[in-house]
């Protein structure tokens, strides 16, 4: 578990090994922001507000900071309610959360 720190609260970041790739996700305990591996659709059957990155360098999402800067690909429709649009740095979008 990594603290993020943003402008108005912390967040908790996480990087969890599975096989040759790893499992990157961000809470707020509002919300989270994830990689790709994470279904958002899912998530919002229990209205729990969630979005999934992708890399801004084309490459994976492996650290917290590639999940920081990379773009929201995908969001449900919670994290919608809240602000959260395509193409928002995954940080904006914890901001938010």
């Amino acid at each position: 578990m990594q603290e993020i720190k943003l402008a108005k609260k912390t967040a908790k970041g996480y990087v969890i090994p599975v096989g040759s790739w790893n499992l990157v996700f961000a809470s707020t305990g509002k919300g989270m922001v994830s990689c790709g591996a994470i279904d958002v659709i899912v998530l919002d059957k229990f209205d729990y507000p969630a979005a999934r990155v992708k890399s801004s360098t084309g490459g994976k999402i492996e650290t917290i900071d590639d999940l920081l800067s990379g773009t929201i690909k995908d969001a449900n429709a919670a994290a919608k309610k809240r602000g959260i649009v395509e193409g928002m740095s995954g940080k904006e979008a914890l901001e938010k959360l």
